[in-house]
């Protein structure tokens, strides 16, 4: 208990509270020719004059509700019990005065929990007084602390509500941060990989064949182009301000474009079976890019290795892709410490209800075995 006490009262203000909008303007201007329309057509008014002028100056608290909630209340408790001594404890209060409802709602709303425990415990004070002088009888007491009450658990609940949003907004954001670091990873990466290997073979090639360094330019170049226009289709995207001309998403059978046989370095070779077509477009870009990484790491990272097999197959229920290399396993990085591009893999694989594991191969090398459901949710 005295830990709820303690989280309550260190309970920060609500963020970005609006200072004032038109509506409040609105119903300043309704509410102060009301009151003076009750106080000329309402005949059991007591203290007529001095019940309309309060009523009209107790208005102005409502524009700043939001962002000086307990300076309000305070001024309207003060106000009213200064009202009070005047008349001798007769009330000098009019109908129209139940906007104060309004600004006791917004304390609780958008104050700070230490505001909202000293306002209540202001407001609760300001009852036993009133009933301690007589001014209150018992049952009136109550009626107003059920007001209270009701007040306290409405800014509550809205507050609640827009904490829960805020942190359902946060969550979104940190898996819109996620995708596009892996996004970026996934193409960025996997370019700037194929740029350096390039050309490290045409420098590799070029004592004994001058024309190798050509065609590592060229090659480049091919590469670079290929990545920046991938870039531009993820900035399309990002930019609201601007319509995005969206290509359609990568899909299992673009996996055969990584097939190459080049000169220098490791071949791909590519293997589809079974049936794809059905496949979720989600799943089949998870696909892709699951095995473009693991035959980027491949080609970076296995030592020796001549050959890199990627093997996609499709049943009624799942896909299954396997990227082995026959590298030297002496290469292999821990499993205990994977890179952002094994951690982008497993995180495409489990937000689609599959796995994915990376680990030595039975005889050598690294493999890579994901398995994802066709529909793209767990099972």
């Amino acid at each position: 208990m005295r830990g709820f006490f303690r989280s309550v009262w260190h309970e920060p203000r609500s963020p970005n509270p609006p200072h004032r909008v038109w509506r409040d303007w609105v119903l300043v201007a309704v509410l102060v020719p009301l009151a003076v329309v009750e106080g000329v057509v309402r005949p059991d008014l007591p203290w007529r004059t001095l019940s309309v002028l309060l009523t009209i100056g107790l208005v102005p608290t409502l524009l700043w509700r939001r962002t000086r909630p307990l300076l309000m209340v305070a001024v309207i408790f003060a106000g009213t019990t200064l009202a009070s001594l005047l008349t001798g404890g007769e009330s000098a209060e009019t109908n129209t005065m139940a906007f104060l409802v309004i600004v006791m709602y917004a304390l609780f709303r958008w104050g700070s929990g230490r505001e909202a425990v000293i306002g209540f415990v202001l407001m609760t004070a300001a009852l036993a007084v009133a009933v301690l002088t007589g001014r209150l009888v018992l049952s009136d007491a109550f009626q107003g602390l059920a007001v209270v009450i009701a007040a306290m658990a409405l800014g509550g609940t809205f507050r609640y509500r827009a904490r829960a949003r805020m942190r359902e907004l946060d969550q979104v954001k940190l898996l819109e941060r996620e995708q596009l670091a892996r996004d970026l990873h996934d193409t960025v990466a996997h370019h700037i990989s194929a740029m350096a290997i390039r050309a490290q073979a045409g420098l590799a090639l070029s004592p004994s064949r001058p024309g190798a360094a050509t065609e590592a330019l060229e090659l480049i170049e091919a590469e670079a182009a290929r990545a920046l226009a991938e870039m531009n289709a993820m900035v399309r995207v990002l930019r609201r301000t601007r319509p995005a001309e969206l290509a359609p998403g990568r899909r299992i059978a673009d996996v055969k474009e990584l097939a190459d046989r080049p000169r220098v370095g490791p071949s791909v070779e590519v293997e589809i079976s079974g049936e794809v077509d059905g496949v979720s477009p989600a799943v089949g870009a998870a696909v892709y890019r699951i095995a473009q990484e693991s035959v980027t790491n491949a080609r970076r990272h296995a030592r020796r290795a001549t050959r890199i097999e990627v093997r996609v197959a499709a049943d009624d229920t799942s896909v299954r892709l396997r990227v082995s290399d026959d590298g030297d396993t002496g290469h292999v990085r821990p499993a205990t410490s994977p890179g952002y591009g094994l951690i982008g893999m497993m995180e495409r694989a489990r937000l689609l209800g599959g796995t994915c594991v990376a680990s030595p191969g039975p005889a050598q090398g690294w493999t890579v075995t994901a398995v994802l459901p066709r529909s793209g949710s767990a099972p």
